[in-house]
């Protein structure tokens, strides 16, 4: 039986196949190993700052009137958000492999900068593929790559977003054998999606240690925005197997599903193959991918990833959507009663939070997964 029932696969011309036929040799190597392991967590406590803080968002959890709200605070990590668990990772990972490239794909510039740090950290070559329209909506992003060392290769066709920068960036390591991709999101062909769980599942790992330690007991529910899904299925993959535990993914619904402009990809419910991956897409009649829209930089994307398809294919997540304008006013609002200016990408996950808190009682605990801060959408935000 394939591991996400019929979503995922490596639906990739056979020289690309081989390439990643080696990476998955090594991922299967780098899980087994003691010394691996102990690498990464070094980097993760020392240089990233890991453990991050599980924080009771107490005048949110009033202002909300329900179940008490605590956000797992990825935005205090290195780089400002979640991407750098996996960038450590995979960039170990290469380091084994003897390869001397790097690239990546960016949609909000999160990942970039994140891969952009580590490669500054272990001197190897480092190009990021980035869309237009994304390196206009993330200039800070792209000035702090650039300052970092990385070379950024702007991605002008179609809408100019993420999907066209992995487009991009798939096509170099088709006619690159020495460049090691460093995919940000729980996407793409095997071993893909399986390897960023991996480096990522310490988000729910830790969060479940650290709610029993603070409240004697598992959350009710689990919130996390969803975009290709890493910050989603890091912070789930612990609670998976914890039946009681309601788990929610939160998309990009853009101007409103019914008027096409989103990023809900489960939303429009129909399954195709994109990225050498099979999944839920948001696809026409003919099978074209349509442009995805969110105010997000990193919910903007046409597909989600193939364990996200499966999860909610067999109904153990709810996969549901925020409309921009109500995760703008998330971002005001936990900022003003908080302190803590989210990540647009985060804001939807909030915003849900807000109404799913009025729906248990106040003993309960729901979990949001705060994936990155804010900085970044500053000038997004002001020139709204």
């Amino acid at each position: 039986m394939k591991k996400y029932g019929e979503f995922g696969g490596s639906y990739v011309p056979q020289e690309l196949k081989e390439r990643l036929d080696e990476i998955k040799k090594e991922f299967e190597k780098i899980k087994k190993s003691k010394e691996f392991k102990k690498e990464y967590l070094y980097y993760l406590k020392h240089f990233v700052g890991r453990p991050s803080p599980l924080y009771f968002a107490e005048n949110l959890t009033k202002y909300a009137g329900g179940a008490k709200i605590f956000l797992k605070r990825e935005d205090l990590n290195h780089t400002g958000a979640h991407k750098i668990n996996n960038a450590i990772g995979q960039i170990l990972l290469a380091k084994r492999m003897g390869k001397k490239r790097i690239i990546a794909e960016t949609g909000a510039g999160q990942h970039g900068v994140a891969t952009a740090t580590v490669c500054s950290l272990f001197n190897i070559e480092c190009i990021i593929f980035m869309g237009r329209e994304d390196i206009k909506r993330q200039r800070v992003n792209v000035e702090k790559m650039k300052l970092l060392g990385t070379e950024i290769k702007e991605v002008t066709r179609g809408e100019g977003t993420l999907k066209e920068a992995v487009d991009e960036a798939f096509e170099y390591l088709v006619n690159n054998s020495d460049v090691f991709y460093l995919i940000g999101s729980a996407v793409g062909p095997e071993p893909y999606p399986e390897m960023v769980k991996f480096f990522q599942k310490i988000i729910g790992e830790e969060t479940k240690k650290q709610i029993k330690a603070q409240e004697g007991k598992l959350p009710k529910a689990v919130v996390a925005c969803v975009g290709g899904g890493s910050n989603a299925i890091g912070m789930f993959t612990d609670f998976v197997k914890e039946k009681d535990v309601e788990l929610f993914g939160v998309e990009g619904a853009g101007l409103g599903i019914s008027t096409g402009k989103h990023a809900a990809a489960m939303q429009n419910n129909t399954v195709g193959i994109m990225h050498g991956m099979k999944t839920f897409i948001m696809q026409d009649e003919e099978g074209k991918v349509k442009e995805a829209y969110s105010i997000s930089a990193g919910l903007d994307y046409p597909g989600i990833g193939p364990e996200h398809a499966y999860l909610g294919s067999i109904g153990r997540v709810k996969y549901d959507s925020v409309k921009d304008e109500d995760a703008v006013e998330a971002f005001k609002l936990l900022s003003r009663l908080e302190g803590i200016i989210p990540a647009l990408e985060s804001s939807h996950a909030i915003s849900y939070s807000i109404d799913l808190a009025k729906k248990y009682d106040k003993d309960d605990v729901i979990i949001v997964c705060l994936s990155g801060r804010g900085d970044k959408d500053m000038e997004q935000i002001l020139s709204i």
